[in-house]
């Protein structure tokens, strides 16, 4: 009776050790190997710079922007209306 739970726990010990070992190499062969790689596989973040409405003060992307007398609006009809109180 001892001999047949010490077989079982054996058993039990010996497949935990197998299915750990297991996850622990898919985890690092799904690890990049050096950091240039680990690098290129990042999407690479743009920031941009924000600018300020002259007519109303709301913020947008510079590209986005549109420039009028030398200053950023975020609409035509900002532009046309020149600066407001912002």
């Amino acid at each position: 009776m001892v001999t047949k739970i010490v077989i079982v726990l054996v058993a039990l010990a010996l497949l935990v050790w197998l299915v750990l070992g297991s996850t622990r190499r898919r985890a690092k062969e799904a690890r990049p190997r050096d950091p240039a790689a680990a690098a290129e596989a990042k999407p690479a973040t743009k920031v941009e710079g924000m600018v300020a409405c002259a007519h109303c003060g709301v913020h947008l992307p510079a590209s986005q922007a549109l420039l009028g007398q030398g200053r950023p609006y975020c609409c035509v009809e900002h532009r046309d209306g020149g600066p407001g109180a912002a």
